[in-house]
């Protein structure tokens, strides 16, 4: 079982940057892939970006690639996703998911509550 937990959203201006927070607590260690994704009311969830648990390798959403970093801190057992150059269209519930080296390719099997990401223009 993992538990994640994202914190960090909030409201940002257009073109300015805020960094959500994914922590993992639980059988940490099972962890192989942990994506970002993001659901706006009324739309269905997107994908946004992923990383594996050993921060060798990092996807991104054609919508988010080159202003949304992903990043792993192994110490603190927290995967970052910093966005940068934030558009109005970024505001959503942004939620972290975790999948297992045993998760079928493109599933995932634990999900945070997700936090909120408002973009104002």
């Amino acid at each position: 079982q993992v538990q994640l937990v994202e914190s960090g959203g909030g409201l940002a201006q257009a073109g300015g940057s805020l960094r959500v927070s994914c922590d993992a607590s639980g059988r940490t260690s099972s962890i192989y892939n942990l994506g970002w994704f993001r659901q706006a009311p009324g739309k269905e969830r997107e994908f946004v970006g992923k990383i594996t648990w050993s921060g060798l390798s990092t996807d991104y959403a054609e919508a988010v690639k080159g202003r949304f970093t992903i990043s792993r801190d192994n110490a603190k057992t927290t995967v970052y996703l910093q966005m940068n150059s934030l558009k109005p269209e970024d505001t959503a519930v942004y939620s972290c998911a975790a999948g297992t080296l045993t998760t079928p390719k493109g599933s995932y099997d634990y999900w945070g509550q997700g936090t909120q990401v408002t973009v104002s223009s």
